[in-house]
């Protein structure tokens, strides 16, 4: 694929003129392998497919819904220090109990007596506190009829999972005169845990005969409508082995397991779809097996290694914040990504290999191609001259294009109308995430249908001080509370003085609204010791939104009697949102970088580079705005499945499918550009390139986005709402990347650069009628053998020289 150098004299470059690839190229190599070892390459992949199978079964169990924060934040290193100078910490399980009559009476107490009793019998549980033991009014409901027990468990969070997995439900239910529900950090956890492997197996029955079915439309082909669905299967099989193993050395969180076998089962069959597609039409143009397969590995294939490498570095750019949930997605992403490159440039061109021919067979719509190539080779012989047409339209005439192609074709007349028009559409789609607010999920990470989230709606409704179960902390190590009760008393007043701030509990005593309201009581004394004091902080903001986040920020801003660690949800928050903020420009530079250079090494066009990145901006930036619409703002729930709006945007979710939709846009932008310049190389001209290269690859697009689509909709089935909106977001942003961006804005904007498109560094620029100075990068085309000249190419324009010592 790569040009000559300067073209010489005397000798011209006929377009559709074939020369020998060269063997270092990398399809070359390649397809040589593989025509070689097809059968060891076949055998390999069985032998390694089934190690995987036996390593990966039991990856699930081994996954992690823990560790949103990075362990080095402030609010995590007070945890550590609340748990183990003092013994306390937030609770882990929250069980709400309702009275048939009310809590205070014997019945009810009795019960509560007894649940108290086996949770202190478990070895895993550290302390137990309810109203019934304290007498406490913040947990007993505003009707009386409803009481909170809270549970603390010994252990990281992999571990506390485990045991409220195992604990809550021998708890909750119909407990005497109480009937109990959960909800709490673990409790959530393992309802999380449970939930990702249910919607999985969901999603997997429900995308793999629907995605089998597209590509039997698609391929009009049963042999070749399986091929892609069984080497999706194969990347996300060697995925799972991959995350096991992970597991032996760093938590990975659930998440990673999801997100990625759906990106990667999607991510296969768009490669499987591209390869296929190329296979069959050099077979169609009277190609040999080989030499089909040579022909599609040095075209197809190129584009495939190069589209892998632009998704596997935009998720690598997650590597760079220290969330573990993020960095567990960058490893499962990146493996699958990997793995369906790696199947779908080795494994699918030896099934390729000794399928043969017999990749059409079962064609379900044989009679209907058939006729219509009988009407194509009737419109050919009334005398309709080919090259009249190229020299008229720049591209196959109106009869051949398909339907992209003819938009191609109205769009390159009003380039600057189409552009700025579509430009304004997509920034009014944008324009609602101006009005984001971050926050994380909660309880409302589930329906308001599931108990988990029936109990969470009911501890915020119900009780008075909600905040109870999940305060803001903050802990003063080193402070003695003893020999400096009287700046322990002005912090106090002062934090209880923020906005928002609803009581704070201390060893001195309890204050409200900058004022003390109680004297220090017994359990003053679980508030300080010898190593130090901590402040217990009730908010009226709900734990983990951004009005918790700012009570956060504003304790902190003030002045401590000493060194001073906030803590608790709002701290949480508000340290995801630095880590985030300071590490995005990096990623963000990253991944722009990376996409240049790659589509750079493709093209060797600036301009085309530069155009590829200002558009994946732009289409991101209509995809988080209808993201905020949609989840934010409480729009469409109810088509959608039904979700519960917190008025927030998870502050993970931004970064996660901007790094995984970056990828996947210039996914679809390397093929298309590939196809593009390959026309261009034929034939030197910019309308004819973009219309024929839209022409030939949109229908692979349609399909491509389609499928990839209908995976993420499948994902978007789950009762999980961050799972909902990665799903829709991916579908979103791959649609509309498929049709507005790469169906209307590339030839658009491509009209209106012209020749600009064209320019190579060091280079100068050809179209077709114009004497050529420089040959553009990889002019003439290069295939591993002749190939047959199609209809539309039989009579080709004249082009540049021929460069010297090559044979037309």
């Amino acid at each position: 694929m790569r040009s000559s150098g300067r073209p010489a004299s005397g000798r011209r470059f006929r377009p559709g003129a074939v020369v020998k690839a060269p063997k270092e190229a990398l399809g070359g190599r390649l397809s040589a392998l593989v025509l070689r070892r097809r059968w060891a390459v076949l055998v390999a992949t069985l032998c390694v497919v089934l190690a995987a199978v036996w390593w990966g079964g039991s990856a699930h169990e081994h996954l992690t819904a823990g560790g949103e924060a990075p362990a080095s934040a402030e609010s995590m290193r007070a945890k550590r220090i609340l748990e183990r100078d003092f013994g306390s910490a937030a609770p882990d399980v929250v069980l709400i109990a309702r009275a048939r009559l009310t809590v205070d009476s014997p019945g009810s107490a009795a019960a509560a007596r007894r649940v108290e009793a086996r949770l202190r019998a478990d070895p895993a549980v550290a302390s137990v506190r309810s109203y019934w033991s304290t007498t406490s009014a913040a947990l007993r409901s505003r009707d009386g009829r409803s009481a909170l027990i809270l549970v603390q468990l010994d252990g990281e969070d992999a571990h506390t999972t485990r045991v409220a997995d195992r604990l809550v439900p021998q708890v909750t239910g119909r407990q005497g005169a109480l009937t109990v529900s959960a909800t709490g950090e673990a409790a959530l956890r393992a309802q999380v845990g449970r939930q990702v492997e249910k919607d999985q197996v969901f999603a997997e029955l429900l995308a793999l005969p629907v995605t089998a079915l597209m590509l039997l439309f698609a391929f009009r082909s049963a042999v070749a409508a399986v091929l892609p669905v069984l080497v999706g299967t194969l990347a996300v099989t060697v995925t799972a082995a991959v995350l096991r193993l992970a597991t032996l050395f760093t938590p990975v969180s659930v998440f990673a397991s999801s997100i990625s076998y759906a990106l990667g089962f999607a991510l296969a069959v768009d490669y499987s779809l591209f390869i296929i597609s190329r296979f069959r039409e050099e077979l169609d143009n009277g190609h040999s097996v080989e030499g089909s397969l040579r022909a599609t590995m040095s075209t197809a294939g190129r584009a495939v290694a190069f589209s892998a490498a632009t998704v596997a570095t935009s998720l690598a750019a997650l590597f760079i914040f220290p969330l573990p949930i993020l960095r567990s997605i960058a490893l499962g992403g990146i493996t699958v990504t990997v793995s369906a490159a790696a199947l779908s440039l080795l494994v699918l061109p030896a099934a390729l290999c000794l399928l043969g021919r017999r990749t059409h067979r079962f064609d379900l719509f044989a009679s209907l191609r058939r006729g219509r190539a009988t009407r194509a080779g009737t419109m050919t012989r009334a005398g309709t001259n080919d090259q009249d047409m190229l020299r008229s339209a720049g591209g196959p005439t109106g009869t051949e294009r398909g339907f992209w192609g003819r938009i191609a074709a109205l769009v390159m007349r009003r380039p600057a109308v189409v552009s700025l028009a579509l430009a304004a559409g997509l920034a009014v789609m944008a324009s609602p995430f101006t009005r984001v607010e971050f926050g994380m999920f909660d309880d409302r990470l589930f329906p308001t249908t599931s108990e988990i989230g029936r109990s969470g709606q009911a501890l915020r409704q119900d009780f008075t001080d909600g905040g109870v179960a999940s305060p803001t902390t903050v802990m003063l190590p080193g402070f003695d509370p003893t020999t400096a009760a009287g700046h322990l008393d002005r912090y106090a007043r002062a934090v209880s003085a923020v906005p928002q701030v609803r009581r704070v509990e201390t060893a001195t005593g309890s204050y409200q609204k900058g004022s003390r309201v109680r004297e220090a009581g017994p359990a003053s004394a679980s508030y300080a010791g010898r190593r130090g004091a901590w402040l217990s902080v009730t908010t009226d903001c709900e734990p983990f939104s951004a009005q918790a986040r700012r009570v956060a920020l504003a304790v902190r801003a003030l002045p401590a009697p000493g060194p001073a660690l906030v803590g608790g949800p709002g701290a949480v928050l508000a340290d995801m949102h630095q880590s985030i903020a300071d590490r995005l420009w990096q990623a963000c530079a990253l991944i722009v970088a990376a996409m240049t250079v790659l589509v750079l090494a493709l093209t060797r066009r600036p301009v085309l580079a530069l155009k590829a990145v200002m558009l994946n901006a732009l289409s991101l930036s209509a995809t988080f705005g209808a993201l905020v619409f949609v989840f934010q703002d409480g729009h469409f729930a109810g088509p959608l499945g039904g979700f519960t709006t917190t008025g927030t945007t998870d502050i993970q979710l931004p970064v996660l499918i901007f790094c995984i939709a970056f990828g996947l846009s210039m996914d679809y932008e390397v093929f298309l550009l590939a196809r593009i310049c390959e026309e261009y190389r034929r034939i030197p001209s910019t309308a004819h390139a973009v219309v024929a290269g839209l022409d030939r690859t949109a229908g692979l697009f349609t399909w491509a986005a389609v499928i990839f689509a209908t995976v993420m909709a499948a994902l978007a089935t789950s009762d999980l709402v961050l799972l909902k909106v990665i799903g829709v977001g991916l579908a979103l942003a791959v649609v509309l990347d498929a049709t507005v961006i790469r169906g209307l804005l590339v030839p658009a904007v491509m009209a209106v650069a012209g020749r600009a498109n064209w320019w190579t560094l060091g280079g100068t620029t050809v179209e077709a009628g114009m004497p050529a100075r420089r040959l553009p990068h990889g002019a003439p085309s290069r295939t591993t053998e002749p190939q047959l000249p199609s209809a539309r190419d039989a009579a080709p324009a004249p082009g540049p020289e021929l460069p010297k010592g090559e044979r037309p």
